[in-house]
């Protein structure tokens, strides 16, 4: 029984690190964007190339087995942002998923990050206990932060949903630090 435990663990294991061979190579990626910058002349990026060499077989490696892999299974890069090259529509030789479950066509793994950052707020008051705050994100989606005091607590929300909770004491802290 030991024996087949460490076999479907070493499986998994072993799949798992297959899965990351192939992706975008983000931290590799900003190696090779250092290596171009910082001379312009091709003859001295050869060179400086050359230097990198050790560098770019350990973010080679990272890449393979973190980054990409996390690619793989989130469907995006959560240094770059990028999508999955496996999620890439073009004219395939075979069509396969209008024949499989749709739980098989995307990525199992909610992206780590969304890479998007708040534009604009607006905040307004509500009542004497509620504050909100209209959102409007880079990507051109909306959202709602919403802090709701109750007695010595605060309640933070985004779209409806419990994200935070503080008390009046560590805010009034945290401003006296920032004074």
């Amino acid at each position: 029984m030991k024996k087949i435990l460490i076999k479907t663990v070493g499986l998994v294991v072993l799949a798992s690190a297959l899965t990351g061979c192939v992706g975008s190579n983000a931290v590799t990626g900003k190696v090779m964007k250092f290596n171009v910058e910082v001379v312009d002349n091709r003859y001295a990026r050869a060179g400086v190339n050359l230097l990198l060499a050790p560098v770019y077989g350990i973010t080679t490696a990272v890449d393979y087995a973190l980054f990409n892999s996390l690619e793989f299974w989130t469907g995006t890069n959560p240094i770059n942002g990028k999508p999955h090259i496996f999620d890439s529509t073009v004219d395939t030789q075979f069509k396969v998923n209008d024949e499989l479950d749709p739980s098989l066509t995307d990525a199992p793994i909610a992206p780590i990050s969304n890479n998007r950052s708040i534009e604009m707020g607006e905040m307004k008051a509500i009542d004497e206990n509620t504050v909100q705050m209209d959102i409007v994100y880079n990507n051109g989606d909306t959202g709602v932060l919403t802090g709701v005091r109750d007695g010595d607590n605060v309640s933070y929300y985004i779209d409806g949903e419990l994200v935070s909770e503080t008390t009046i004491g560590q805010l009034e802290t945290l401003q006296q630090e920032k004074a």
